[in-house]
């Protein structure tokens, strides 16, 4: 499980998604993170805060994601790192 803050915007500066806007950090199970944040938040600290770059490949590819983020879309994240807990 990890605890983060992020805003997700797509490359035209639309916030798709903002936990900073919804006023709570948001914590997800491990597996269900896209592929380009499972790469990235290995390489984090707790309480570093990074912008990110993910490319469509490894974020919600050709499907995009709700009405939100179109197919194929490249995404930027400010992503705050606050708690990472291991299974088990």
């Amino acid at each position: 499980m990890v605890t983060v803050h992020y805003e997700g915007r797509l490359t035209d500066g639309t916030v798709f998604d903002s936990s900073y806007e919804r006023g709570q950090p948001a914590t997800f199970p491990s597996d269900r993170l896209i592929p380009g944040w499972v790469e990235i938040l290995p390489m984090m600290s707790v309480g570093d805060e990074w912008e990110i770059v993910i490319p469509s490949e490894l974020a919600y590819g050709a499907r995009g994601a709700g009405g939100s983020i179109p197919p194929n879309s490249t995404l930027i994240f400010k992503l705050e790192l606050l708690d990472v807990a291991n299974k088990g």
